[in-house]
C-alpha cells in the first residue's frame, strides 16, 4: 500500500510558498499547484530545460549536499545544476510539497557500461502516484533523462517530447530502456523497494569522493531543450537534434569552454580557485 506514511520516510520536509515560487520561476512554471499528471507532465518537461545536469562540485573536490536548504540554495537561488542525488532530491520535495505521493527509488545503471561490468546500485529516480496510478519520474539521467513520468502500468513503448522508452519487468525488477535509432537499449534496473536518506547518503559520498569515481575525475554536463539535447563529456560537446546526425565538437580554448558551460548549460560557476586550472588541465590531457 502507498500511504502517505510511507512516502513521507524521505521527504518529511516541506518547501514554503517562496521557496516554492522561486522553484517555479527558475523552471519557468506558471500552471496549478495541485497534484495532477498534467502538473507532473509539465515540471517533468520543464526541469531538465532550467537546471542542467552537472557534476562540478565534485570535480573540483566540493561537498554534494543533500539536504533541501542546500539544494535549494545551489539549484535554485546559485543558479547551478547537479547530478541524480540533487536533481531528483529537489524535484522530490517539491512534488511533495504539492501534494503527491512520492518514493525514492535506486536503480542500477547499465547505459554506457562496458560489457560485464557490475555498478552498484548508485542511480537515484522517484515513485510518483497520482489518482491511483503509478508512474516512475526522473530528472537527472544526463544526457538521456526522459522528459515526462512513465507508467509503470504500460508495457508497450511509451513516447516523451523527446525519445521513447519502454518498460519491462521481470522477476520483480524493472527494465528500462530508450530507443536509439531504431534499437532498444537498455539504460537502467530498478525495483519498487523505497530508499531512505541514509541509503543515498552513502551512495553520495562514494560517487562524490572516491578517487576513481568518473565524478571526480570528468566533467560531465546536459540540458535539455525542446528541440532536442545539449551533452559535454570533458571537452567533448554533443548536439542532438530530433531526427538528426549528432554534431560533435572538440574543445581545446579555455574561454570558449567556460562560455559552453556559462551560456549553454546555464551554469553560475561556482568561485574556486582551482577552477580554471583544472578546466585547462582537462583541455590539455582530453
Amino acid at each position: 500500500m502507498f500511504a502517505r506514511e510511507d512516502a513521507l520516510s524521505l521527504f518529511t520536509e516541506f518547501l514554503d510558498d517562496k521557496s516554492l515560487q522561486a522553484y517555479f520561476n527558475r523552471v519557468g512554471y506558471s500552471g496549478e499547484k495541485e497534484p495532477s499528471l498534467d502538473a507532473l507532465k509539465l515540471l517533468h518537461y520543464l526541469h531538465p530545460q532550467a537546471i542542467p545536469f552537472e557534476n562540478l562540485n565534485p570535480f573540483l573536490g566540493m561537498p554534494v549536499r543533500l539536504d533541501l536548504p542546500g539544494l535549494l540554495n545551489k539549484m535554485v537561488l546559485e543558479g547551478r545544476g547537479g547530478y541524480c542525488f540533487e536533481q531528483n532530491m529537489l524535484f522530490g520535495h517539491v512534488l511533495n510539497t504539492m501534494g503527491f505521493l512520492v518514493k525514492g527509488l535506486s536503480a542500477r545503471v547499465f547505459w554506457e557500461v562496458p560489457s560485464g561490468e557490475i555498478k552498484p546500485r548508485d542511480h537515484m529516480l522517484l515513485l510518483v502516484q497520482v489518482d491511483g496510478r503509478k508512474y516512475i519520474a526522473d530528472v537527472g539521467f544526463g544526457g538521456s533523462s526522459f522528459t515526462a513520468p512513465l507508467s509503470l502500468d504500460i508495457t508497450d513503448a511509451q513516447e516523451t517530447p523527446h525519445e521513447r522508452f519502454r518498460l519491462n519487468r521481470v522477476n520483480g525488477f524493472y527494465y528500462l530502456e530508450i530507443m536509439i535509432r531504431e534499437e532498444w537499449r537498455l539504460l537502467y534496473r530498478f525495483s519498487l523497494e523505497p530508499q531512505l536518506r541514509p541509503d543515498y547518503e552513502v551512495v553520495n559520498w562514494y560517487l562524490g569522493n572516491h578517487p576513481e569515481s568518473m565524478f571526480v575525475n570528468d566533467v560531465m554536463a546536459a540540458r535539455c531543450m525542446p528541440w532536442g539535447r545539449y551533452a559535454l563529456f570533458n571537452n567533448l560537446f554533443t548536439t542532438h537534434r530530433k531526427n538528426e546526425v549528432s554534431l560533435k565538437q572538440t574543445l581545446t580554448d579555455l574561454r570558449e569552454y567556460k562560455a559552453l558551460l556559462e551560456e549553454v548549460f546555464l551554469i553560475q560557476l561556482p568561485h574556486h580557485e582551482l577552477m580554471m586550472d583544472k578546466f585547462k588541465k582537462l583541455l590539455a590531457e582530453a
